[in-house]
C-alpha cells in the first residue's frame, strides 16, 4: 500500500526534475546559437542530469518504491523532461524574443566584437 508520505516524495521527484529540465532547456537554448544544439543537449544532458537527481532524492528516502526500474526512469526522468522541454519551448518566449536591458545589451555587443 502507498502511503501519503511516498506520494508527497514522489510529486517532490517529479517537481524538483521538471524544474531542472526546464531551466537546462531554457540555459541551453539561451547559450546555444544553434537549429538543433540546444534540443540535443537538452535531451542528452536534461536526461542525465534527472537520472542523477533521481538518485539523489530517492536515496534520501523520497517516493515509493515503484518496483520495475523503466517505471522509474518513465515516471521519473523521461516524464518531466518531457514536461519541463515543452514548458520551455511552448509556454516561455523565444530567447531572441526578450527584451534585455541596456547594461546587458552593451555587455553581449562587446561579446560579438571579440570574436570578431
Amino acid at each position: 500500500m502507498v502511503s501519503i508520505v511516498d506520494v508527497v516524495g514522489l510529486l517532490v521527484i517529479l517537481g524538483v526534475n521538471t524544474g531542472a529540465a526546464a531551466l537546462l532547456t531554457r540555459f541551453f537554448r539561451v547559450r546555444l546559437h544553434t537549429r538543433w544544439g540546444a534540443a540535443l543537449y537538452a535531451v542528452l544532458l536534461g536526461a542525465l542530469a534527472l537520472t542523477v537527481l533521481t538518485i539523489v532524492l530517492g536515496g534520501v528516502g523520497l517516493g515509493p518504491n515503484l518496483g520495475n526500474p523503466a517505471t522509474v526512469i518513465g515516471l521519473t526522468v523521461v516524464l518531466p523532461l518531457a514536461t519541463g522541454i515543452a514548458f520551455d519551448y511552448f509556454w516561455m518566449p523565444a530567447p531572441d524574443d526578450v527584451d534585455l536591458p541596456a547594461e546587458y545589451r552593451e555587455r553581449e555587443g562587446r561579446r560579438d566584437r571579440r570574436k570578431l
